[in-house]
């Protein structure tokens, strides 16, 4: 795959597991903690190191991103639907229908 013979290197470098150490993210030291009272170790807890780095923002920001970066363009897909809908008398109440159905004038 890639096709013509070349060899390209990745657009993106995986780091490695190695910079991620559980130390760093005092709510996992934490968890850690309180699971060995009880015995047990989640040794998956270093995958979630980055999430408690600064670089990547607080859970809240993050979740504030994903929340509102869609909303400019949805607003305005939202608008120019309702625009063209009314321009071509587009009406999905069934209510608003102005037809005699059983009445006799």
């Amino acid at each position: 795959m890639g096709g013509h013979g070349h060899h390209h290197e990745p657009p993106y470098k995986v780091p490695s597991a190695d910079i991620y150490k559980i130390e760093d993210a005092p709510v996992l030291m934490k968890l850690q903690e309180n699971l060995a009272k009880v015995g047990l170790k989640d040794p998956w807890a270093r995958n979630y190191v980055w999430c408690y780095q600064k670089k990547f923002g607080t859970p809240w920001s993050r979740l504030g991103w994903v929340l509102f970066t869609g909303v400019p363009t949805g607003v305005i897909a939202f608008g120019i639907t309702i625009a063209v809908e009314n321009y071509l008398g587009i009406d999905y109440h069934p209510w608003h229908h102005h037809d005699d159905h059983g009445k006799d004038h």
